[in-house]
């Protein structure tokens, strides 16, 4: 596995340019988090009781991507990834779990978030509402609520990381 690239986003960009970067950003920070470890250290839990780990939050963002491009924004209607009974499936990993097929299933998420964004503008509202709440959000909303999903996990990461091997830094 190599260190992915990451780049800083513009400082004097346009709205639209500046949420694509940073929520980029914080997508490349949580694959630097996981870089250069095996599955057994990315399935290790930050401490007892949590069961939170990087190979989870690799798998729980997956999730989120799907969750708000996938059916809030685009109405697709698709299920969960892990576990549509368990809320919290995606952080409950196994020896049998991979980084290669959460990876998979993160990047294909991406992608397709990123196709259903280029294709909206920012106060489009999404096709369906939030299963939990039943609002309606634009994109605009998605958009910033994803870079703090992806910050408050990164924050996560980087404490699961030092635990693993002592690596810090952003």
């Amino acid at each position: 596995m190599t260190t992915p690239e990451r780049t800083e986003p513009s400082t004097l960009a346009a709205e639209r340019e500046m949420l694509d970067g940073w929520l980029d950003y914080h997508r490349a920070t949580l694959e630097m988090k996981c870089a250069d470890l095996n599955d057994e250290r990315l399935r290790q839990a930050s401490a007892p009781p949590s069961e939170m780990s990087l190979l989870g939050l690799v798998r729980h963002m997956a999730e989120v991507e799907r969750g708000w491009f996938r059916n809030v924004l685009a109405g697709e209607g698709v299920d969960s990834l892990y576990s549509e009974e368990d809320r919290d499936g995606d952080f409950h990993v196994t020896e049998q779990h991979t980084y290669a097929e959460a990876y998979a299933a993160w990047q294909a998420e991406i992608v397709r978030a990123r196709e259903l964004a280029a294709v909206h503008g920012l106060d489009d509202v999404g096709k369906a509402p939030s299963r939990r709440t039943g609002e309606t959000f634009n994109l605009r909303w998605i958009m910033t609520h994803m870079i703090e999903e992806y910050a408050r996990h990164n924050g996560h990461a980087d404490l699961i990381r030092e635990r693993i091997d002592g690596a810090t830094g952003d």
